[in-house]
């Protein structure tokens, strides 16, 4: 795939971590993208063992990361924007904001909340980085993994 400038999404649960690790060590030159932070329990407050392996698998540089699906991983309906900032915390600490990249998942995120307020959860956390920082995550990384100009 990389020899024809394709990327490849992993839609993943925290229990695949471990086995796309060891794909994205197979194939070192193809652009991966993590779907969704890989579901993290945020319902339940889990962190591990996903920290861990999300940690691990960041470790490759060919894997960027979708700040996505959050709010259909928390208790529908009753989250707060504050119940997503340590596994933000955790994404950005791992991935750097220069492989990071805002996503929606929509239509699914209506489930849980309206598409407005989904997107807000990023779009107020990564205030507190430098305009440049921000534009990278709002759509240069973005721009960047999929070859866009």
């Amino acid at each position: 795939m990389a020899e024809f400038g394709l990327t490849y999404d992993l839609l993943l649960f925290p229990k695949h971590l471990p086995v796309a690790a060891s794909l994205v060590r197979k194939f070192p030159r193809q652009p991966f993208v993590l779907d969704h932070i890989a579901k993290p329990a945020i319902h339940d407050g889990q962190l591990s063992p996903w920290r861990e392996e999300l940690q691990r698998l960041a470790e490759f540089p060919n894997v960027f990361c979708k700040l996505s699906g959050l709010v259909t991983e928390a208790k529908w309906k009753q989250w707060q924007p504050e119940d997503f900032h340590c596994y933000l915390d955790m994404v950005i600490a791992a991935f750097g904001p220069e492989r990071v990249m805002i996503g929606s998942d929509w239509p699914v995120c209506t489930l849980s909340g309206d598409y407005a307020s989904t997107m807000k959860i990023v779009t107020d956390y990564i205030q507190k980085f430098p305009a440049e920082v921000r534009g990278q995550i709002l759509g240069g990384n973005c721009a960047r993994f999929y070859g866009l100009n």
